[in-house]
């Protein structure tokens, strides 16, 4: 069997696709001529990337918030003081049982489970059943979670 290969290729025109490139872009923009190589500026390296925070990372940290400030409470939805319960305080973060409001107590109760067992059906009893350095153990290692999420 004969294979034959064409070995006759057809010769380009480098002024033809110079012209064609011209007609395309008739009045192509200057290149700037390159910064002079050297530090970046002060302001560049100083600005940090931007991130925006999540709705559950939000509703978990000024819940966390309004327990530092208010004080946290047990067997108590909101103790006559003003202090909180866990529930009591992402309830008023999070201003309505909206979309965040509910993962951020998903998250929070996943995270009470990781520290303390899986017994925990709900962030109440819980929370009841901890002490305040265990509470906020938690809700912590939730918002650093919510963080690594972006959520």
């Amino acid at each position: 069997m004969t294979t034959r290969t064409a070995t006759d290729f057809t010769h380009i025109d480098a002024a033809l696709y110079a012209k064609a490139f011209q007609l395309l872009d008739p009045a192509p923009e200057p290149i700037a001529p390159a910064a002079p190589a050297g530090p970046a500026p002060a302001s560049f390296l100083a600005a940090p990337p931007t991130r925006l925070t999540g709705a559950v990372e939000k509703a978990l940290t000024d819940a966390l918030a309004f327990l530092d400030t208010h004080g946290w409470a047990k067997h108590h939805l909101i103790h006559p003081e003003g202090a909180r319960c866990s529930i009591g305080a992402l309830r008023a973060a999070a201003g309505a049982r909206n979309a965040a409001y509910r993962d951020a107590g998903n998250l929070l109760l996943d995270e009470a489970r990781r520290q303390h067992g899986k017994q925990w059906d709900a962030i109440p009893i819980w929370n009841d059943s901890h002490t305040g350095a265990q509470v906020r153990s938690v809700w912590e290692a939730a918002i650093r979670r919510a963080h690594h999420m972006n959520i």
